[in-house]
């Protein structure tokens, strides 16, 4: 199943967007565990579920991100 999800980091009050074909659980357990190095999540390492958006292809679920980071650059997400 493909998603895009919101994560959110107390440690450093920070939002993350992305997506993923692998089971939410697992692709939070990497990044909490540092999985991706000197990637931003690496950051911290409490990373929490915030919002998961089931998607029907990679496509739809690149294109809902692309918007949701859009939103953040401007301050209109979360307000």
């Amino acid at each position: 199943m493909v998603s895009c999800y919101i994560i959110y980091s107390q440690s450093i009050d920070t939002f993350y967007v992305g997506i993923t074909q692998e089971s939410i659980e697992f692709r939070l357990a990497k990044h909490n565990a540092g999985t991706y190095g000197t990637h931003f999540t690496s950051q911290a390492k409490d990373w929490e579920l915030f919002l998961l958006l089931p998607c029907d292809s990679v496509s739809q679920s690149m294109k809902i991100e692309r918007h949701i980071k859009k939103m953040k650059s401007r301050g209109n997400l979360f307000v």
